[in-house]
């Protein structure tokens, strides 16, 4: 005969079945099959109500409030400095009772999505252009190559500030990175299609109207001959100063290449984007001990890059163009 936890649904079931017929425990326990004591705590617990087991609280549904109320104001915060806080308000809780807390009010600790910072003027010119571009067909856009420049970095351990939010919230503005766009010290200029990638240049200076021009001469062209042949094509640039100079325009007119129009600060539109996360993300276990290490990584990486890759990347721009449609404009992610 085993105790009350021990008790199955189908003795618990006899025991209060025959309880309610007004039967004896000593009657019950031949029947249910169990020790009397048990009959007589099970039926105990069921009058009473099974109290509840562990530690009390050491924090109110008030205290609580609180908590959620400093995490939701500032997410960005690491669980010291947000521990800090609430015990400044005159809680007496531990940080693992705060980490433990917020865990429960369904907060996790992610990395913050990082959208454009975009004003008025260029979210109007995003939306117009989206509304252009809407009926382009997947043939139309698989004739547009598309660049960019990316800085890699030897680690790529740091992901910089986390930020405290619930699940649904990657897009909430407040728990979201603002990012500017303006030229860093780039390293590599890169360009792809729905056929697949071209040659990468590693750059090794600050990049502006010459040198862009340098890139285009000795990287792009032989892109375009490896991409398209003989076949026409329109290139895509942002409206980087270097991008967007005259010269360089004029050095697209001599060269008879048509450049697509784009919307400022619109890396969301910009496919490559998301083949230079690909490349990241695949090298984030690498560890190269200098910058030549490095490169080698990097163009063993791209050389992995398949077109099949490239032509689904440039298969979603109808999508894109849908996003930015429905959000008027504003950043897509």
């Amino acid at each position: 005969m085993g105790k009350t936890s021990d008790l199955t649904a189908v003795q618990k079931t006899i025991i209060d079945t025959l309880h309610k017929e007004g039967k004896t425990q000593k009657v019950i326990a031949k029947e249910a099959g169990c020790s009397q004591s048990s009959v007589s705590k099970h039926i105990n617990r069921q009058a009473k109500g099974r109290k509840k087991c562990g530690r009390k609280k050491c924090t109110s549904s008030r205290d609580n409030r609180t908590l959620q109320r400093i995490v939701t104001t500032n997410p960005f915060k690491n669980v010291g400095e947000i521990h800090k806080e609430w015990t400044a308000a005159g809680v007496s809780a531990s940080r693992t009772t705060t980490r433990r807390l917020m865990k429960d009010m369904a907060f996790r600790c992610r990395i913050p999505c990082v959208k454009p910072l975009l004003n008025k003027k260029q979210r109007k010119k995003r939306l117009a252009w989206a509304k252009d571009k809407k009926d382009w067909t997947d043939a139309e856009w698989s004739k547009v190559m598309f660049s960019d420049e990316s800085k890699f970095c030897i680690s790529f351990g740091n992901q910089g500030p986390r930020v405290w939010r619930k699940s649904g919230e990657a897009q909430n503005p407040r728990c979201m990175r603002s990012s500017v766009k303006f030229p860093p010290s780039v390293m590599v200029w890169g360009a792809m299609s729905s056929a697949g990638v071209g040659p990468l240049c590693f750059l090794r200076s600050r990049v502006n109207a010459a040198v862009y021009q340098e890139v285009l001469e000795h990287f792009m062209l032989p892109a375009a001959d490896q991409l398209y042949g003989d076949a026409d094509f329109t290139f895509q640039q942002d409206l980087a100063p270097a991008h967007s100079a005259k010269t360089t325009s004029t050095w697209f007119k001599d060269h008879g290449i048509p450049v697509l129009d784009w919307p400022a600060n619109s890396p969301d539109l910009n496919p490559i984007e998301n083949l230079w996360g690909i490349v990241k993300r695949r090298m984030q276990y690498a560890r190269p001990n200098n910058a030549e290490e490095l490169k080698t990584t990097i163009r063993a990486t791209w050389a992995l890059i398949t077109p099949e890759q490239c032509h689904r990347l440039i298969e979603s721009m109808p999508r894109r163009i849908t996003a930015v449609i429905e959000a008027k404009g504003a950043p897509t992610k």
